[in-house]
């Protein structure tokens, strides 16, 4: 680990307190002109470092960028085997980890950005990502033995695990669209992706990429017209610190089920689901079906009643229903 990596750590671990020069190099084992330059380093990067004579160097309380150090220091023991690569901006994440999975990358293999040019949400669909105000992240999964229909409780899964971390770092409630959209007071904060490699002689999953995008704070220029009625944000403006923990989280809350309890997720889910009981319209190929939503079953199918009285159990597909 470089002197500028080494210095992140030591102020992320350390917010707002003071280091001399003298000081930091002593604990890095560095010159003070290594010391300078890092930091000088890093507020070319956007840190807010504060120099004060007589007391040093501090990383600014509100300081709130995408880290490593910012977000292993949040990070509990069941998240020790992930491996996390941050960028500044990339064109998808799904698309990074599918590749570092084809290449041979182990289970743990996490990237995080900042911003993504190319952004996808399910059936093709763009993802608005922007820089600054969001976290973009996919994870590499190798569950031995999953067949596809196993692979996509990690969807629901995932849908849990971010409304837990919502809630733990803003203690803003947040509910599940079935089957992939979080929500916190009516608004879309968070989509879901998970795409898998199935093997073509026995049926089971080769690797999954879990990604998962979260709008943490309004945008800079607001989000597009065509998003404007739908998205919403965590918080109302940026935290200090909020991307970070709250990208800890949602990896401590879903290793958590993954790793050691995975079927304890889905009461969790029926819980948190906010259609049934409600009107709603079932995206069919070429056309759309009116229906009450009626429950989530144990597998976290969706059950639903159609006008004619007919009943059906949703394994996948897409909804629309007013949730404000």
């Amino acid at each position: 680990m470089g002197t500028k990596d080494q210095l992140l750590t030591l102020f992320e671990n350390n917010k707002g307190t003071y280091f001399s020069g003298e000081e930091i190099a002593e604990r890095l084992s560095v010159s003070r002109a290594a010391v300078w330059k890092a930091v000088q380093s890093l507020r070319g990067e956007g840190y807010h470092i504060d120099a004060v004579q007589n007391k040093g160097y501090s990383l600014a309380l509100g300081t709130d960028i995408l880290s490593e150090q910012g977000i292993r220091k949040y990070l509990r023991p069941v998240c020790s085997g992930l491996q996390l690569e941050i960028l500044p901006e990339i064109n998808s994440t799904n698309t990074r980890v599918r590749e570092k999975a084809e290449a041979g990358a182990p289970e743990g293999y996490t990237v995080v950005a900042n911003r993504q040019t190319e952004g996808r949400g399910r059936r093709g669909r763009g993802f608005y990502s922007p820089a600054d105000t969001g976290i973009y992240m996919s994870l590499l999964l190798r569950p031995g033995g999953y067949t596809a229909r196993q692979a996509a409780s990690l969807t629901t899964l995932a849908a849990v695990a971010a409304c837990e971390a919502i809630e733990s770092v803003s203690g803003e409630r947040a509910g599940i669209k079935w089957v992939n959209d979080i929500y916190v007071a009516g608004r879309k904060v968070c989509g879901i992706l998970t795409e898998a490699s199935v093997g073509l002689e026995n049926g089971l999953v080769e690797y999954a990429v879990l990604g998962a995008g979260i709008n943490v704070s309004p945008p800079k220029d607001g989000f597009p017209d065509e998003l404007t009625d739908i998205a919403g944000t965590v918080f109302q403006e940026a935290q200090g610190d909020g991307k970070n923990h709250l990208a800890a989280e949602f990896l401590n809350c879903f290793m958590s089920y993954y790793s050691g309890r995975p079927g304890e997720y889905v009461q969790n889910y029926r819980r948190r689901s906010l259609v049934p009981g409600r009107e709603i319209l079932v995206e069919l190929p070429g056309r759309a079906r009116r229906a009450t939503a009626l429950d989530v079953d144990e597998e976290c199918h969706l059950i639903v009643k159609y006008e004619d009285g007919r009943t059906e159990s949703l394994s996948s597909g897409e909804i629309s229903v007013k949730l404000i």
